[in-house]
């Protein structure tokens, strides 16, 4: 007993400490090129930065990690462990959120671990009301069946029924086009099975390959903070990469810590979006950051990474 509540102990004073590290980083600025952007209609902020001239490989795309729990679980009880956004697909595309990481299992039901939620038609629905009221906003719609459950049969062909001409086939070539060379089409999907064979090159869907990250499960802010750099560091420069590469601003909750619900954990590290992104130019690595990620989204988070698209696109970063 008397260790284990040394150890708790230990575990509060390396938080403390780590937050203390990022809040002092916080001091050498947070500004970057575009940092001082603001999009007057998020909906659209692909739109307002001219699709003719926005190429696919340059933009930062704001994405949010286990979008489809805004409602699993049950409310007040076990909703909090495995909550990780508050707002519907369809509110968080409308805020400009234009990457979103969906779990399923084998029934097509939305899961965080071992925890529900709605069917998967839920998603799709939202996905289809976004795009039919918007024109050029392009969505990466990340979709992987959960660890430990199997994959929903002929889950390939109902994606791409349910999505059709939307979808954009995976093709190396579209990195290097705009988004005007793209439309109509609007959706890349990518479409992350546990055992059934992965989407071919020239298939409506794409393939776990082409979008990747490097997750570490940890609690620790700047541990995360500094792993998320040292990984996007090893990545090539966008220009020269045919993959996605995501980064997640988030941090776990972890099973031998006594706070074990998300909310209160990843706002660790949940402020500091945007000096990741200062620290990214003062380190060298600006030209590899792709897919940005975070729980429990807000503006201000779009903001910074449409901010550095505007200004990639104006070639000022």
């Amino acid at each position: 007993m008397g260790s284990q509540v040394s150890k708790q102990v230990e575990r509060r004073k390396a938080i403390h400490t780590e937050k203390k590290i990022l809040s002092d980083l916080r001091n050498s600025g947070e500004d970057y090129p575009g940092s001082d952007y603001h999009p007057s209609d998020r909906k659209n902020w692909m739109s307002e930065l001219t699709p003719e001239k926005v190429e696919i490989r340059k933009i930062v795309w704001p994405g949010t990690h286990d979008s489809a729990t805004n409602k699993i679980g049950i409310p007040c009880i076990t909703r909090p462990f495995a909550q990780c956004q508050s707002l519907s697909i369809y509110q968080q595309l409308v805020m400009g959120t234009r990457l979103v990481d969906i779990r399923v299992q084998e029934d097509r039901r939305v899961c965080h671990g071992v925890l529900l939620t709605y069917s998967i038609d839920v998603v799709i629905k939202d996905v289809k009301k976004f795009l039919s009221e918007t024109q050029s906003e392009i969505i990466i719609l990340e979709v992987r069946t959960e660890f430990g459950h199997e994959d929903p049969p002929e889950f390939d062909n109902y994606l791409e029924e349910q999505l059709g001409d939307y979808l954009i086939p995976q093709d190396d070539k579209v990195f290097e086009k705009t988004i005007a060379e793209v439309l109509p089409k609007r959706v890349i999907c990518v479409w992350k099975p546990s055992k059934t064979p992965q989407p071919k090159a020239g298939s409506p869907l794409w393939s776990a390959g082409q979008l990747r990250d490097n997750w570490i499960n940890t609690d620790l802010p700047s541990t995360k903070f500094e792993s998320n750099m040292k990984h996007l560091s090893e990545q090539q420069p966008v220009t020269s990469r045919k993959y996605f590469y995501r980064v997640e601003n988030t941090v776990t909750p972890v099973a031998d810590n006594p706070v074990l619900c998300v909310k209160p954990v990843t706002r660790r590290i949940h402020g500091y979006a945007r000096l990741f992104i200062s620290q990214c130019f003062a380190k060298g690595c600006a030209d590899r950051l792709q897919v940005f990620s975070t729980d429990f989204i807000d503006k201000d988070f779009v903001d910074a990474c449409v901010g550095l698209t505007r200004a990639r696109v104006e070639a000022r970063a």
